[in-house]
C-alpha cells in the first residue's frame, strides 16, 4: 500500500478503530479520527502522531447521517481525497432481550448498524466522483451466530452482513472501481466491557478465545492491502460461522448452557458506573480492556491464512523434491 492514504475510521477513539488507527499511522497515513469522545479521540491523535501519522479528530455520532456527511467533507477539505473508510463504531447492552427497552434495541441498531450504513454511503458518495477507494465494514462472527444477553447486537452484526452482500452486488453491476470488504472479528479485549450497559451484577467479558485488538487492525490493514471480500479473524471465528452452519440446533443448547455465564466475571460490577450507551463516557480509556492477560497478541490462523500461497508453494516444491528422490533412488 502506497504511503499517504487519507484513511477515516470510524469509533477511533478507542479498542479496535484505535488499534486500526495506530497500525495505519505506521503507512505514514493522513487519518481522520470519528468519535463522539474528545478525551479518547485526542488520546488516539497522539498515538498516531507518535507512529508518524498525521491525525485530524472529529466529534460525530454515526447514527446520525448529516454529521458523517459532514465528516467526509471535513476530511477531504483537510487531508485530501478520501482512499479509505473504515466502519468501526458500535455499541451494545448486556441483558436479557425481554428486559431491553425499545429505545435501546433502537439506539443499538442506530449505531452498530446504520452508522456502518451512513458511513458507507457518506464514503461512496465521495469516491464514486473519482471510481476508486476502498471501505471496510466490521462485522464479527455474531454476525453469524447470535449469543445471548446481546440480541440487539447480533442483530445489527446479521444486518451488517447482509447490507455488505447486497451493496456489494450492486456495486459490481454497476461496474464501479471501489472495494468492498467485511471483516468478521472473535471476542476483543476492548474497552466495551468496562463502559457496556447492562443489567448484571457482574463485571461483562468476552465469550470465547480473547484476541487482543491489534490482530484486527493488523487483519484490517491486511485486507486494505489485498482487496479480498471477506476475511474471518481468528480461528475461532471460523468455528463459530461453521459450527452455526452444520449443527446450528446443538449451539443453541450450547449456548443455553454456557453463553450467560461465559460473558460474565465473577467480579462485582461497579454500582453507578457510567456507560456510552447514549453518551461517551469521559476519559482516555486506550485500546485494550481488563482482560491483558488472557487475551492474545498473536493468531497462527490468521498468520497462515496470509501467507497461505507461499506455504502451498513451499509445501508443494518439498513434496515434489521428495517424490522425485523416491523415485530417481529406485
Amino acid at each position: 500500500m502506497n504511503k499517504n492514504k487519507v484513511v477515516v475510521i470510524t469509533g477511533a477513539s478507542a479498542g479496535v478503530g484505535r488499534a486500526i488507527a495506530k497500525e495505519f499511522a505506521k503507512e505514514k497515513s493522513k487519518i481522520l479520527l470519528i468519535a463522539r469522545g474528545r478525551d479518547g479521540l485526542e488520546g488516539a491523535k497522539h498515538e498516531v502522531e507518535e507512529l508518524g501519522g498525521m491525525a485530524c479528530i472529529y466529534e460525530a455520532d454515526v447514527a446520525n447521517a448529516h454529521q458523517l456527511n459532514e465528516a467526509a467533507d471535513f476530511a477531504e477539505e483537510n487531508l485530501g481525497p478520501i482512499d479509505i473508510w473504515i466502519n468501526n463504531a458500535m455499541v451494545s447492552v448486556f441483558s436479557k432481550a425481554a428486559d431491553m427497552t425499545p429505545d435501546e434495541y433502537k439506539r443499538v441498531t442506530e449505531v452498530t448498524y446504520l452508522g456502518q450504513v451512513y458511513g458507507t454511503l457518506a464514503a461512496l458518495h465521495k469516491m464514486k466522483e473519482r471510481n476508486c477507494g476502498k471501505i471496510i465494514l466490521i462485522g464479527s462472527a455474531l454476525s453469524y451466530r447470535g449469543i445471548p444477553l446481546q440480541s440487539a447486537y447480533c442483530a445489527s452484526k446479521h444486518a451488517i452482513q447482509g447490507f455488505f452482500e447486497s451493496i456489494r452486488a450492486e456495486l459490481l453491476h454497476d461496474g464501479i472501481n471501489i472495494d468492498l470488504s467485511i471483516v468478521h472479528l472473535p471476542a476483543m479485549n476492548t474497552t466495551q466491557f468496562g463502559w457496556v450497559k447492562t443489567r448484571f451484577d457482574k463485571k461483562p467479558k468476552p465469550m470465547g478465545k480473547i484476541f487482543q485488538p491489534e490482530v484486527a487492525a493488523r487483519a484490517v490493514l491486511n485486507v486494505v492491502k489485498t482487496g479480498e471480500r471477506v476475511r474471518m479473524v481468528g480461528f475461532s471465528t471460523v468455528q463459530t460461522v461453521w459450527g452455526n452452519k452444520l449443527v446450528p440446533e446443538y449451539l443453541d443448547h450450547f449456548m443455553a448452557k454456557n453463553g450467560i455465564s461465559g460473558q460474565l466475571t465473577d467480579e462485582n460490577e461497579e454500582p453507578g458506573r457510567k456507560d456510552n450507551l447514549y453518551e461517551p463516557v469521559p476519559g482516555d480509556q486506550g485500546s485494550h480492556g481488563e482482560f491483558d492477560e488472557q487475551a492474545q497478541n498473536y493468531s497462527i490462523y490468521d498468520k497462515i491464512y496470509e501467507h497461505k500461497k507461499t506455504i502451498a508453494l513451499v509445501g508443494g516444491t518439498l513434496l515434489g523434491t521428495a517424490f522425485m528422490k523416491m523415485f530417481f533412488s529406485k
